[in-house]
């Protein structure tokens, strides 16, 4: 078994049920003055690179300022709207098993993210999944770009070596992320990307989900 279990939120643990995209729109908003009528591609992405992408799309200079006011308005309207997360938005089938029995084994996890850290943590404890993750181990939106330097950061958080951790995503993005930061990766197709796209992506092993924990064991241990 793995020392450290690194894993991703949306898509892989959790999902929003489409709210995810009115709490964003709702945080653009407020920081820019303008409506969202486009967002830039979210798969697999950072909010740091969406926002700058969307910020573009609708002629706004983006800088490091904006970023960190759209962190801010983000991480609050998620604090606000937590009750109807919970209401709208579900922990996908096996999640918080997968989470309890490597807690068991005594397995250190965490998260690597594209969300801002407020914002990953009303996720996580919507659906108490928190309560396995050491979130302070994690590494999120406001942390970097892209998935090598958030895996990284949060293997040197965590104090584990990239050949003893596993990263758990949905995406191409995470394959690459987790291969270029050294980490063994094991993808599910609980996304928008199909199984057969993420072993071409070179995925070491792809579940079709988490429902049955042996199998998520298994996989951890190969």
């Amino acid at each position: 078994m793995p020392k450290l279990v690194l894993w991703d939120i949306d898509h892989t643990l959790m999902a929003t049920g489409g709210l995810g995209r009115e709490l964003w729109a709702a945080a653009f908003e407020q920081v820019t003055g303008v409506a969202l009528r486009e967002q830039a591609s979210v798969t697999g992405s950072t909010e740091r690179v969406i926002l700058r992408e969307t910020a573009r799309l609708h002629g706004i200079t983006y800088n490091d300022e904006l970023f960190t006011r759209f962190a801010d308005a983000l991480g609050a309207v998620h604090v606000r709207r937590a009750s109807e997360l919970r209401e709208r938005g579900h922990a996908l089938p096996g999640a918080a098993a997968a989470l309890a029995a490597l807690e068991e084994r005594g397995v250190r996890q965490s998260v690597v993210t594209g969300n801002v850290r407020q914002a990953a943590g009303v996720k996580l404890a919507a659906f108490g999944l928190d309560a396995y993750l050491r979130l302070d181990d994690g590494a999120y939106g406001e942390d970097g770009e892209g998935r090598p330097e958030l895996l990284r950061l949060a293997l040197q958080h965590a104090g584990g070596a990239a050949s003893e951790a596993v990263f758990l995503g949905d995406t191409p993005a995470d394959v690459a992320g987790g291969h270029e930061a050294g980490v063994r990766v094991v993808a599910v197709a609980t996304g928008k990307t199909s199984a057969a796209e993420l072993e071409a992506a070179g995925a070491e092993l792809v579940l079709d989900g988490l429902a049955d924990t042996a199998q998520v064991l298994a996989a951890l241990r190969a």
